[in-house]
């Protein structure tokens, strides 16, 4: 198949690709490279500074839409899938689906279907927009929730939504927003990790803690309680723990940090692991976060349980760092089942080819 994987979201489009490609497709990936993270792509969509970047960014586009046509399928990573206002993704997304076999709409992150759900239905216990019934009034919450609730955003995810061909989920809790919607076409893939041999476990006489930090996103996120949590924690155990930060670093420096780490904290408000602590899990680091029972349903895993699960708060973040740091007898087991979690459901090989089948079964 002649595949073209528009847009950029944690390094899915490109390690997808490579899976792809290995299983014999034609495919190339269009993107920012998600912006400072600068993952790799075959066409670099990134949009220049200043008040003419808009209009470089759209010029560059129309020349490349002739080349954008005749694909088996166009995947795009998001509504957003290029840098500009939703108002001109209008016509380029009616281009790209009359002039190409099959559209694929992923469910990866931001978009009105995550926003208007969690605000309004709640089908999570918590989640970036709700806690029970209570919603989220904090500033980078009702942020999100302007720009795509009532919008020229919302207008363009709902029309794509209707009109793609298939809308692929990527973690349970966009599954869970699309699926009443669209129950024929929306199909559930775990993320795509590219396996590489993971080095031996070693016992650090102190727990390696990382933690990565993006830009403008931590208090959304909950990265600035975890952050608190581990602070604390190290306080309280110097000669236990030691904390290492990544803060707006470009992907390959990041995983240099990673490296070496016995744990990651990541995304306080997430019911699943997503790629940054799916790539630590696969490396034999233990992630700190979202591992709730929807997801290890959905994913049919009934013997592992490598993640260290933690409520939306600041006292279950810090009393599961601080068994870890107390109990390190358990790390080695942790380890372990995280390499094993990862081979089992996220080698980018057995991803690709569950995209594989769904791109030969959607209907055109």
């Amino acid at each position: 198949m002649k595949i073209l994987l528009l847009g950029e979201y944690s390094n899915v489009h490109a390690t997808l690709a490579k899976g792809l490609k290995t299983l014999g497709h034609e495919v190339v990936v269009a993107s920012n490279g998600d912006f400072w993270k600068n993952y790799p792509r075959d066409i670099d969509l990134a949009r220049r500074n200043g008040k003419l970047g808009g209009l470089a960014l759209l010029a560059k586009i129309g020349c490349l839409l002739p080349a954008w046509r005749g694909y088996d399928v166009v995947q795009i990573i998001n509504p957003l899938f290029v840098e500009l206002k939703a108002e001109r993704i209008f016509p380029i997304w009616r281009y790209l689906r009359r002039n190409n076999k099959k559209m694929v709409l992923g469910a990866f992150g931001m978009d009105w279907y995550w926003v208007h759900e969690c605000t309004y239905r709640k089908p999570l216990r918590y989640s970036d927009f709700n806690f029970g019934e209570q919603v989220r009034t904090d500033e980078p919450a009702a942020r999100e929730q302007q720009d795509w609730l009532g919008t020229e955003k919302e207008r363009l995810n709902r029309l794509i939504a209707e009109e793609c061909n298939q809308i692929v989920t990527g973690l349970y809790e966009y599954d869970v927003c699309y699926r009443p919607h669209f129950p024929e076409k929306t199909t559930f893939i775990p993320f795509p990790i590219e396996l590489k041999e993971a080095p031996a476990p070693v016992q650090h006489k102190k727990l390696k803690v990382f933690i990565g930090i993006s830009k403008g996103r931590s208090q959304y996120k909950g990265t600035d309680i975890m952050l608190q949590a581990a602070l604390d924690v190290q306080a309280r155990y110097p000669d236990k723990m030691e904390l290492q930060k990544a803060e707006g670093v470009p992907f390959e420096q990041y995983e240099q940090m990673l490296n070496g780490s016995d744990a990651i904290l990541d995304q306080l408000y997430s019911y699943t692991p997503s790629m940054n602590p799916l790539l630590a899990m696969s490396k034999g680091i233990i992630c700190i976060g979202g591992g709730e029972p929807e997801n290890y349903a959905i994913i049919n895993e009934n013997e592992l349980r490598p993640i260290v699960n933690v409520q939306p708060n600041y006292e279950s973040v810090r009393h599961e760092l601080e068994q870890l740091v107390l109990y390190p007898e358990r790390i080695a087991e942790l380890k372990r089942q995280s390499i094993e979690y990862v081979r089992r459901h996220h080698d980018h090989l057995k991803v690709a080819r569950q995209y594989e089948q769904m791109y030969m079964n959607s209907k055109k």
